[in-house]
């Protein structure tokens, strides 16, 4: 199927339309008595995390499912699933680097909450571009499954130094409503990025 040109563009006004939204969201979230007007930021922060998350966990279950039926859409997925991921796991490294500092006065480099994901974001882009140069949708698939598992096994078991454990559960319905309407924004934002990729990845299948 080719692919119009102006789906990208519509695309991309999405993904601008959804950002300001963001942003929004997290200017208008309520402030709280310690962090005052900086928790709109960490709502940001959180529901960015938990969107990449959610793509990196799509993009292994797009993967086994691609593996086990030998389908190349759902190979298509999963590879824009997974580029998806890094793309917000990318971003969201230096977003928590300005929470860090923000918050704490300065950057702990040795908190688990951070060096297991730094560790993680630069072993995910440097696969994504051997994936990229081998251009192999199953060996891209696999890749997605075992760096998934891999990532959500290592922040699971990973500790709580300064970082603080499940604080939204914790604190009050205003600022519960405001991350769970952060989320939302956050996994359109993913889905609108995931459509982007694959658009891209069609488009040059059809130029070849």
């Amino acid at each position: 199927m080719k692919i119009e040109q102006t789906q990208p563009i519509r695309l991309g006004g999405g993904i601008a339309l959804t950002l300001a939204l963001i942003s929004l969201a997290g200017w208008l979230a309520p402030a709280e008595r310690t962090l005052g007007s900086n928790l709109g930021l960490i709502l940001v922060h959180g529901a960015w995390v938990w969107a990449g998350l959610a793509a990196f966990a799509l993009a292994g279950v797009a993967g086994l499912v691609g593996l086990a039926l030998r389908s190349a859409p759902w190979h298509g997925w999963s590879g824009a699933l997974g580029r998806t991921g890094m793309t917000m796991w990318l971003t969201y490294l230096p977003m928590s680097l300005v929470v860090q500092q923000v918050n704490w006065g300065g950057i702990f480099w040795d908190e688990p909450r951070w060096r297991i994901p730094f560790t993680f974001g630069v072993v995910g882009l440097l696969l994504h571009i051997g994936l990229a140069l081998l251009d192999d949708p199953r060996l891209t698939s696999g890749a997605n499954a075992l760096f998934g598992a891999a990532l959500g096994w290592s922040l699971l078991r990973a500790d709580y130094i300064m970082h603080p454990q499940s604080p939204i559960s914790s604190s009050g319905g205003a600022i519960q409503f405001s991350f769970a309407l952060l989320l939302v924004l956050a996994l359109v934002l993913m889905a609108q990025i995931t459509l982007l990729w694959r658009l891209g990845s069609r488009a040059r299948r059809d130029a070849q």
